[in-house]
């Protein structure tokens, strides 16, 4: 078996990040997959397996060390094993990994058993980078319903969970006049500067995007307790606030 394939995050330690294993026979597709992975912040590519059986190993022998994969991206055709035995064998593990579906087909029956293997959300080929970043929020926002909940929970709360998976676009979920792009961008400078506090201004000059523009998008992720915000002290006038990027829970 060949050596996994590692990929540098872009910023910030691979310690606070949402951990990644894409599984993808086609070496170009893995490594742009893979960096796909990296331009959403708080998530990180850890490895590429290039078919089934070294995904399996690279799952066990991570689960073992115990810093396991927190995600796969796992695509369905694969020249040994297809994604389906894939997800089966890793449920036959013990592996509860969750798992994205990528791949071409179409065919409806090979969604439903992909869904009953505990796939949790599918792209079919060919996909803009806004519709490959929306399932990695839908399920970092899924995660993190989960996470809030305890060691126990209650009907609402697993609703709340459960439809942070069920988003059909990216712009469908975002308030009128925002677009995914620049909402993906925004959240990509402040989360590659964590300890950094921006005001909307400041933002917006780095960016090349009026005040106005940028206020619009970082309430937006505040709402979404993607961002913290905060009164800015020491300023005359009307009230500054600044915004940093929330830290994962």
């Amino acid at each position: 078996m060949t050596e996994p394939q590692l990929i540098a995050p872009q910023s910030g330690s691979a310690n606070e990040k949402i951990i990644v294993l894409v599984v993808d026979d086609e070496p170009e597709t893995a490594l742009s997959h893979a960096k796909y992975v990296n331009r959403v912040a708080g998530f990180h590519t850890g490895a590429i397996a290039n078919n089934g059986q070294e995904a399996l190993s690279l799952l066990t022998r991570a689960q073992r060390s115990g810093s396991p994969f927190d995600l796969v991206l796992l695509d369905m055709t694969l020249p040994d094993l297809h994604g389906i035995d894939v997800a089966k064998r890793m449920r036959g593990l013990g592996l509860t990994t969750d798992i994205i579906a990528i791949t071409a087909v179409r065919d409806l029956a090979v969604v439903r058993s992909a869904v009953a293997t505990g796939i949790t959300q599918y792209l079919i080929k060919p996909f803009t980078f806004a519709a490959f970043s929306e399932k990695l929020e839908n399920h970092r926002r899924f995660m993190a319903s989960m996470h809030s909940t305890g060691s126990d929970t209650s009907q609402a709360a697993l609703d709340t969970a459960f439809s942070a998976l069920r988003t059909s676009t990216a712009s469908a979920s975002l308030p009128k006049g925002l677009i995914a792009e620049t909402l993906t961008q925004i959240t990509e400078h402040l989360a590659s500067q964590p300890e950094r506090r921006l005001s909307a201004t400041e933002l917006g000059e780095e960016l090349g995007i009026s005040r106005v523009t940028a206020r619009r998008y970082l309430e937006h992720l505040f709402d979404a307790k993607n961002v913290i915000k905060q009164p800015r002290h020491g300023t005359r006038g009307r009230p500054e606030y600044e915004y940093q990027i929330a830290p994962r829970a």
